[in-house]
């Protein structure tokens, strides 16, 4: 039978959603259990578990020393979780990848433009329109007043538009590098990582389900090993 591999982005374990599935509140506790889950699936059933290094594994680190993680846990991952850099040199990616990838990335990079250049209309009429109306106000006052109101809706639309479902970091590329090198399965709860996954032809483990399935993997065996 072949081997189960899975190579997991930061999103499993950073990722809101996955800690309330969990019923945890913090990124360390979340780490701490799925460390757990991990080590048990590889002792009883040699699966193995992932992370580039050192983009994703240093994310990783960086999140739980900023919740002062306990030294244990930061042991527990540095065990129980395969540290490995993607062969970049040897990976094969086909180049017709390669050309959806640009093009998705010139429409979003247009898209943007188009988003800045209705925002810079729409607050030049906002501040042509308040001066008129209140010509005691101080132009730096309109000004801000109007950035105050346009500049959260600017950065939102824009963040959508360029970094919403697609690759927008080295750590994300990292991660289905490394899972196309091992054959393994991706484990991530990023939009962007899911779409070039199902691209590329890899599996796709959504973070929230994850730990559920070690347990599912695990309850199975156990229950094997009693009828034998």
């Amino acid at each position: 039978m072949q081997k189960q591999r899975f190579c997991l982005d930061t999103s499993a374990f950073t990722e809101p959603s996955v800690r309330k599935a969990m019923n945890v509140k913090t990124i360390t506790e979340l780490t701490d259990k799925l460390m757990d889950l991990i080590a048990e699936a590889r002792i009883k059933l040699n699966i193995s578990c992932h992370i580039p290094y050192p983009s994703v594994y240093k994310e990783l680190i960086g999140f739980l020393h900023s919740e002062n993680c306990p030294k244990d846990v930061i042991i527990k991952v540095d065990t129980w979780l395969v540290k490995k850099t993607p062969n970049r040199y040897e990976i094969k990616i086909p180049s017709e990848i390669f050309y959806e990838y640009v093009k998705d990335l010139r429409e979003r990079i247009n898209k943007g433009m188009r988003i800045g250049e209705e925002h810079i209309i729409k607050s030049s009429d906002m501040v042509y329109e308040l001066s008129k109306r209140h010509p005691e106000m101080r132009k730096d006052e309109i000004i801000n007043k109007v950035l105050s109101k346009t500049i959260n809706t600017f950065r939102n639309k824009y963040r959508s538009a360029l970094r919403v479902g697609t690759l927008d970091s080295a750590p994300d590329l990292d991660v289905l590098l490394l899972a196309k090198e091992l054959d393994a399965a991706v484990v991530a709860t990023d939009g962007g990582i899911e779409k070039w996954a199902q691209r590329l032809g890899l599996r796709f483990v959504n973070a929230v389900n994850f730990p559920f399935m070690l347990e599912e993997y695990l309850r199975h065996a156990d229950r094997h090993r009693r009828y034998l």
